[in-house]
């Protein structure tokens, strides 16, 4: 329970000629569960100011807001608690309820459940929300979005701080590691001379050589750690000792751009899967050269039609299985009339791949990792060119006498694309209750504790191009914005596809298989 500086009784009375003085979640006993003050007041007089509001209303009338000789309380239940303004009694009471409404919307945004444990928990967040709301007593002219938006604090310079800090300790390790490779090659010097070694009992003694050291310069990505074994070292996959080669750290340089421009570094074995592996089923039967072509959306929309951004991040990850099929070559069919811009690894032949669209290692002698994701292609598509949205959405609200009518409908431009599982996402004012459902095309599910109205589309695709919802509930038309899309598709939005995979001698081809997943990263009407 904040309380910001005590005064005297005569002095709160003299400030109520302001028009908001406390906002206050509370139970239906009067118990204050967290309270934030615009004026000065005592928490003495806040408690007891919320002590003696549930006394109030044991009128038996129906009613919003009750009056004390001084106060009102202006009030919306929330299940088993109360949201309630403690305002000065010359205060607007249209307004007063238009604040309200946005404070009891801002509650379930940091608390799953309207609960007293749980609003304790998040008690700060719903502060700094409140103060986003009213200041110095009076409302402040913003929507939910704003507020999360506000609420958020997202800072560039610490993004910045913290990649700075992750290189220096990747770069920390990667020395260390080249310290031990120095101490384990002056053992073994000492071992083939018959001389003792001293110094090499610590830390780095317990580490074992590998001779498989040589084919460093083989690795394009970082390759994944071996599992742990009561056999000791030369395992026959790759060590450790593979990333300490200057090639190991082209790769890491790479991978650091990757991730400064946006894009998901595919994880090795032993860690989080990727959201393809989420969204889509991974392939039943797969063969030793195995192709993954991944991309991903980001849009933003205006609810007036116009595009504000559209960027696709896509990546060709190539995984062998075998070493008779390590040193092959990928035949690209770029299809594409969208504009992507196209890099190839820095270790494949990027001459090649201009002239032929052939992708191979710049060194044709060497062979692919084994075993590992590696990413050989990547492409982006940026662009405000509305032509190129892959589905268009279209949100209608209209005031009525009773709320308003909402008309939402899609259409799909990309007819190319089967988009599966599309689920559009409208937010539903708080404790309105549910939507009273018109025309539907597909199905809908109302999450009450999200406020959220969702829109289920199994699959949209040329058959099932356009659709649309109809439903009626209280609100304005701004409450039924931001909507957000989700879908997962197996096709290709820009067009780009291995055709051919063969070796490198003799151009034989070779059996491979493939998955395609382009997916959504964010999908947002404004």
């Amino acid at each position: 329970l904040g309380v910001l500086f005590p005064v005297t009784l005569k002095e709160t009375e003299t400030m109520f000629v302001r028009v908001l003085l406390a906002a206050a979640v509370c139970t239906k006993a009067g118990k204050a569960i967290v309270s934030r003050q615009f004026v000065e007041m005592t928490r003495t007089r806040v408690e007891g100011l919320l002590a003696a509001f549930p006394k109030l209303m044991n009128t038996g009338k129906q009613h919003t807001f009750v009056e004390t000789e001084s106060v009102r309380y202006v009030y919306q239940p929330l299940e088993k608690l109360y949201m309630v303004l403690v305002t000065t009694k010359n205060s607007n009471i249209l307004e007063d309820l238009e604040t309200l409404r946005l404070f009891s919307r801002v509650i379930p945004e940091y608390c799953r459940v309207l609960e007293e444990g749980e609003v304790s928990e998040h008690c700060f967040d719903l502060i700094f929300a409140f103060d986003e709301i009213v200041a110095l007593g009076y409302r402040e002219n913003v929507n939910l979005a704003q507020i999360r938006t506000f609420t958020e604090m997202d800072s560039h310079e610490e993004k910045v701080f913290r990649a700075v800090r992750e290189t220096q300790e990747r770069e920390a390790k990667a020395e260390m590691r080249r310290k031990a490779k120095e101490l384990q090659q002056a053992r073994r010097d000492a071992d083939r001379s018959g001389k003792k070694s001293p110094g090499f009992s610590g830390g780095f003694g317990s580490m074992s050589s590998s001779s498989n050291a040589t084919i460093i310069t083989d690795t394009l990505m970082e390759p994944e750690k071996p599992k742990a074994s009561p056999v000791p070292a030369r395992a026959s996959g790759p060590s450790k000792a593979l990333k300490l080669s200057a090639r190991g750290k082209e790769v890491d340089d790479f991978v650091d751009k990757l991730k400064s421009e946006g894009q998901v570094i595919m994880p090795s074995s032993g860690k989080r899967p990727s959201e393809a592996s989420k969204a889509l089923p991974p392939p039943v039967n797969t063969e030793s050269v195995h192709l993954r072509c991944e991309e991903k959306i980001s849009l933003t929309c205006g609810r007036d039609g116009g595009l504000q951004n559209l960027e696709v991040l896509g990546m060709i990850t190539l995984r062998v299985a075998d070493d008779k099929n390590g040193r092959i070559r990928l035949t690209i069919n770029n299809g594409d009339k969208k504009g992507v811009q196209l890099q190839t690894h820095p270790n494949v032949d990027k001459k090649l791949f201009t002239t032929d669209s052939v992708l191979g290692l710049k060194n044709p002698d060497k062979s692919f990792p084994l075993n590992n994701d590696v990413g050989v292609l990547k492409w982006r598509l940026q662009t405000t060119d509305e032509t190129l949205i892959p589905l268009t959405i279209n949100c209608w609200p209209s005031e009525s006498a009773t709320g308003c009518d909402v008309n939402i409908e899609y259409e799909l431009q990309e007819e190319a694309l089967e988009l599966n599982d599309v689920v559009i996402s409208i937010p539903i004012p708080s404790g309105v209750g549910a939507p009273v459902i018109g025309d539907l095309d597909g199905e809908y599910r109302h999450d009450s504790r999200r406020n959220v109205l969702e829109w289920c589309l199994p699959v949209v695709d040329v058959n099932n191009k356009t659709g649309s919802l109809e439903f009626s509930v209280a609100g304005q038309p701004n409450d039924f914005f931001p909507v957000n899309v989700s879908f997962v598709s197996k096709g290709n939005y820009c067009d780009i596809t291995v055709a051919k995979v063969s070796q490198v001698d003799g151009e034989v081809p070779v059996r491979f298989s493939s998955e395609t997943s382009f997916l959504v990263d964010k999908y947002e009407i404004l």
